[in-house]
């Protein structure tokens, strides 16, 4: 960022993800931290490109988002289905854009980590640097504990079971990013998934993550035969074709939400846990769920 001032950041984080910006002739993720020592080749780049604020860059809303959580050194927003976390990768914008945009004051909005752009549920964004490096060390040691609530197709058996499949993250001849489990060359992945209720023909899964890989719960889930309703990547697209129509019992998203974060502050050290409710629209669809299908494991939600 400091190398490229005016450079749109969704662009920069566009060359990251496609493998622009090597560190000692390797691929990286973002959030990898620079060692001395360390060769860091960077793509031509072209500084002209328009900036959010240029005149015909899409105009980006101010927007404050459902807070679960804000102090002097980060922000924990519940973010709606549907919203990308940042721009890039075709869309213009995301819930960063539209907290800078929101909160022109600020000295420093970053985020911590992301959600996928179907998921809802609990997103940290830093407002301080010395938090950010923080709390990025946090995730990486896996000190940071996430909990997300998923329905599945079919009828989840164990109560507690863990899941390791190692995941390969490739592109499809559009471009598309996409992620299969893959046993020789796919990198480490660990959920941890919790039998919560089961239905007739839906189980309600909690899945901690002890790895934050890229689709790591939709992969791992649907790897296993349990597809995420709703999922438009690994789901069972016939099943959310029947979902999406309208009726008592209709889902027209994937039913996935961060529900649960529980991390030491990253300047104090002091515990935080939160908590984010299940949207409107996925309560609704476990109470069709509950009126239309005989419950045989779990309680009501």
């Amino acid at each position: 960022m400091r190398h490229a001032k005016g450079v749109p950041k969704s662009h920069i984080y566009r060359i990251v993800r496609s493998g622009e910006v090597r560190v000692n002739k390797g691929r990286v993720s973002a959030d990898y931290r620079v060692k001395s020592g360390d060769q860091i080749r960077l793509p031509p780049i072209r500084i002209a490109e328009k900036s959010l604020d240029a005149p015909n860059a899409p105009l980006v809303p101010a927007r404050e988002f459902a807070l679960a959580y804000e102090d002097e050194a980060m922000l924990v927003v519940d973010k709606p289905a549907g919203t990308a976390v940042h721009g890039g990768s075709g869309v213009s914008f995301g819930v960063i854009e539209q907290l800078r945009r929101a909160r022109p004051q600020a000295k420093l909005l970053e985020l911590a980590h992301r959600l996928d752009r179907e998921t809802s549920g609990l997103l940290i964004i830093a407002k301080k640097r010395s938090a950010l490096t923080r709390l990025h060390d946090q995730f990486r040691e896996g000190i940071i504990a996430k909990r997300y609530l998923a329905l599945v197709k079919g009828r989840w058996q164990n109560p507690l079971q863990h899941v390791k499949l190692p995941l390969l993250k490739y592109l499809l001849p559009d471009g598309e990013r996409r992620v299969r489990v893959d046993e020789q060359e796919g990198k480490t992945a660990h959920s941890i998934v919790r039998l919560v209720a089961r239905w007739q023909n839906f189980s309600l899964v909690e899945v901690e993550l002890k790895t934050g890989r890229t689709h790591q719960i939709r992969v791992h889930l649907s790897h296993l035969g349990f597809p995420i309703a709703g999922d438009d990547k690994y789901g069972d697209f016939a099943l959310n074709k029947e979902l999406a129509r309208p009726g008592p019992a209709q889902l027209r998203r994937m039913f996935l939400h961060a529900a649960k974060l529980a991390l030491p502050h990253p300047l104090t050290g002091e515990p935080v846990a939160l908590t984010a409710d299940l949207p409107p629209e996925l309560q609704s669809y476990l109470n069709a769920l509950n009126a239309n299908e005989q419950r045989d494991y779990g309680k009501a939600i």
